[in-house]
């Protein structure tokens, strides 16, 4: 077979390569791809299906997400593979505008799986699943043999409702693009541990949920009773760069950011720059990504500042009517530079 025909770590990293596998690939060999007004065909974070009639309030729809978690190492500053799959499903659910209500739980060991370590990771995920105040109510485990598998993968499935449902490709000229903390946590804080890199300043990841952050500014309503969001995303896989390009393409226009507005931490970017890669394209797993109509963006920074999620959320650009579909990054000095979707993630198995 061609290299070509074959899977690469490429493929799963959420750049460019991701995308081209899920449209030709997986969409084109399935037929009935939608249940709700957000199917597979949209690529956003989770899809809708429509209510029975009998459980319609006129406007709420119920929202899907799955996902599967492949990190190495398992634990690492800030985090583990348990918190990280509840928490990376739950904010799926509630870039989406939805309120989680339940997870699913698949578990896949690896022959040999130390039963503490298991019993660890469960615990893990039970904290994060109160935290979020989201019941993990079925699940499945299987095992397999010891030369198939290094270790676990676990996959969750998360339900919830939405009312109305927040999309990514809601922008529009003028809006606020709203990031609500440090980025570059998670990828760099888990490379460092798995590498041995000794770096002065102590790095965490930031895997966390984000339901309870965003419950006010997704209360938040204009006059005319619509959501004062229109588009949100959170930068896993690929960091802002893939999100917020991804965000520019499907709502058909163009993003210009600020760079000095960009919180990174000195540590995230010292290690960055020692390393060669670039913050913009690193994993984060308790950030957001944020459309906002202008009007309404200081409301929402307020809101996003009174939680402890929320201490460093910034606005760092707008949508604007020039460039469709690319993302303009102004530098410090005053040029620009275009911040292009990223062909894969520098950093693999890092969710």
């Amino acid at each position: 077979m061609a290299l070509q025909d074959k899977i690469t770590m490429e493929h799963g990293a959420g750049g460019q390569f991701m995308q081209e596998l899920i449209s030709k690939t997986i969409l084109g060999n399935i037929s009935n791809r939608s249940a709700g007004s957000v199917g597979l065909d949209d690529l956003d974070d989770g899809a809708t299906i429509d209510l029975p009639e009998s459980l319609k309030d006129g406007s709420s729809e119920l929202v899907i997400t799955t996902d599967s978690h492949v990190v190495d190492p398992l634990f690492f500053p800030g985090g583990d593979i348990g918190r990280l799959s509840v928490c990376g499903t739950v904010n799926d659910l509630t870039v989406m505008g939805a309120k989680p209500l339940a997870l699913t739980c698949a578990i896949i060991l690896r022959e040999g799986f130390e039963l503490s370590l298991l019993e660890k990771i469960i615990k893990s995920m039970n904290l994060a699943a109160q935290e979020a105040n989201v019941a993990i109510v079925t699940g499945d485990t299987k095992t397999i043999q010891g030369n198939k598998l290094d270790s676990i993968i676990i996959n969750t499935t998360g339900v919830g409702i939405a009312s109305p449902v927040i999309r990514d490709n809601g922008l529009s000229p003028g809006d606020n693009i709203i990031v609500t903390g440090n980025l570059g946590d998670h990828g760099v804080a888990l490379l460092s541990y798995r590498e041995g890199f000794d770096f002065e300043t102590k790095l965490e990841s930031d895997v966390s949920p984000l339901n309870d952050l965003l419950k006010g500014p997704l209360q938040l309503r204009t006059p005319e009773g619509k959501s004062v969001i229109s588009a949100m995303k959170d930068p896993t896989r690929g960091g802002l760069a893939s999100s917020i390009n991804e965000i520019a393409q499907k709502s058909n226009v163009g993003i210009l950011l600020e760079e000095k507005s960009i919180p990174i931490s000195n540590a995230v970017r010292a290690a960055c720059e020692m390393l060669g890669l670039n913050p913009l394209e690193i994993a984060n797993e308790g950030k957001a990504v944020i459309g906002v109509r202008s009007e309404y963006a200081q409301a929402v920074l307020d809101l996003l500042h009174s939680h402890k999620y929320g201490k460093n959320a910034c606005i760092v650009g707008k949508a604007i009517s020039e460039h469709k579909g690319k993302v303009l990054l102004r530098t410090p000095i005053g040029s620009l530079r275009q911040l292009a979707m990223p062909v894969g993630d520098p950093i693999p198995r890092v969710c």
